[in-house]
């Protein structure tokens, strides 16, 4: 298990490799404030209805759409098991009948990558962009960082912590796979959050949440809930977690930031495995330790 931490906006000294690694599904809280980016800049509106369906791009970001998700299909998990080459996006909306909405926009919940790869396919059309282009024009650049990139192809991991995984093609994350050094992860939340890349109201529309639930068992949320491309609630040690937990085969990544009247620290955190709670664990541990240190 790797981590890097920042504390008060200065990284603490390397625990970990400047080796990449996959972001999976951390790469939903880039592409949230990416649109938010393009929200601030009146190229979309969070609560106008798309072309995708009769959803917003609030809900898409807070999986309130009624879209169902490729993840509940057996022959996706086989496929991806038997190292196939990934299936075209259109044939897995297809198969997934990904125009039923399973529930009316607005009225539910339910975790969707689907949602997301529109939430990408916006993000391009929006900027007549490749999304690779658009996240480094938009966020990276912004924020500096220099070592993030969009894999496509099963080329782009090599020299990527891959963890357990033998083989993977990043085309199956349908709303592209960030590759990068774990430091960077934590940097780009820490200064998204504690920056000004998005406004303060569209700050505050990114942290609103949707409540989900009580205690996850083996996890540490007290009060799990997903706000704007974040996972976020209370967890243990009382810390109010804002990140984001990805795993895919081989690995698990937990990137989060939780601020204390006027400390904060942000913590990325990456382990070989499936152990969702195990990650997100260290990530409390290491982030109640550091607010609670002396400055």
């Amino acid at each position: 298990m790797h981590a890097c931490l920042i504390v008060d906006g200065q990284p603490q000294p390397a625990t970990q490799p400047a080796q990449c690694v996959p972001w999976w599904s951390f790469t939903k809280t880039v592409l949230a404030a990416t649109a938010l980016s393009l929200v601030r800049d009146g190229l979309l509106d969070l609560d106008e209805p798309l072309a995708e369906g009769p959803f917003t791009l609030r809900q898409l970001l807070r999986h309130e759409t009624g879209l169902a998700d490729y993840g509940e299909l057996a022959e996706y998990h086989a496929a991806v098991a038997r190292h196939d080459a990934p299936w075209s996006a259109e044939d897995m909306l297809q198969r997934l009948d990904a125009t039923r909405l399973r529930y009316l926009p607005g009225e539910g919940w339910r975790y969707s990558n689907v949602g997301y790869l529109y939430v990408a396919r916006l993000i391009e059309r929006s900027t007549g962009l490749a999304l690779g282009e658009a996240l480094q024009q938009r966020l990276f650049a912004p924020l500096g960082l220099s070592q993030v990139r969009l894999a496509t192809t099963p080329a782009d991991l090599q020299g990527v912590d891959m963890g357990s995984a033998s083989a993977y093609h990043p085309g199956w994350v349908y709303h592209g796979l960030l590759v990068g050094p774990l430091g960077e992860a934590a940097l780009l939340l820490d200064r998204l959050q504690n920056g000004d890349l998005l406004p303060p109201d569209l700050l505050q529309a990114m942290r609103e949440v949707r409540v989900l639930g009580g205690p996850i068992p083996g996890r540490p949320w007290t009060s799990p809930g997903y706000a704007l491309g974040l996972m976020q609630g209370p967890a243990d040690n009382g810390l109010l977690l804002s990140g984001h937990t990805g795993g895919g085969p081989g690995s698990v990544v937990a990137v989060y930031h939780c601020a204390q009247g006027e400390r904060s620290a942000t913590c990325a955190v990456f382990a070989a495995g499936a152990e969702e709670g195990k990650v997100e664990a260290e990530a409390v541990h290491q982030l109640a330790a550091a607010l609670a240190a002396p400055r």
